[in-house]
């Protein structure tokens, strides 16, 4: 999805939470690389917006409806963004600042992360992997406006509506 629609609540008593992550594109095939390596396999990146319904159901059901992971609006590449390790990533709703952290503090960082997706799969040119998410996740409701921002990768706005 495009940052540029909105995201539809499917459910109107549930629990719905957005997260800012950095969106990381593959430009070459990478399957079983090292660390060390991992960052010569990386095209460009991005920014992604997680929405995740709260319940029993598995995560794939909670995260996969239509509107759920808007994600751009545009690729930047990684010699303009440098140390991917190095990003402020932010998300507000409504002008609340909800999360607020570094790159550096996630438990996975990007290398990591594409060396542990490539020991299970090949990662072929324009698949997108997602970095997770720092703390400060919290719900969101129809009329609510969600802001997102990567330094150095950019921002966008987005509404937020009840599915009809």
């Amino acid at each position: 999805m495009r940052p540029t629609e909105k995201i539809h609540l499917p459910f109107p008593d549930r629990r719905q939470d957005p997260e800012v992550e950095l969106a990381i594109v593959i430009g070459q095939k990478a399957h079983k690389v090292l660390t060390a390596d991992a960052l010569e396999h990386v095209f460009a990146y991005t920014i992604a917006l997680d929405v995740t319904v709260r319940g029993k159901e598995d995560r794939p059901y909670r995260k996969s409806f239509d509107t759920f992971t808007p994600i751009g609006p545009w690729l930047v590449t990684p010699d303009e963004v440098g140390d991917p390790q190095n990003l402020r990533l932010c998300l507000s709703v409504n002008g609340e600042l909800r999360q607020d952290a570094k790159t550096s503090d996630m438990i996975c960082g990007v290398a990591e992360r594409i060396e542990r997706a490539s020991r299970v799969f090949p990662l072929l040119p324009g698949d997108v992997l997602m970095t997770g998410t720092p703390e400060g996740v919290a719900q969101i409701f129809p009329g609510d406006q969600i802001e997102v921002e990567i330094e150095k990768i950019g921002s966008f706005s987005i509404p937020v509506e009840q599915a009809r």
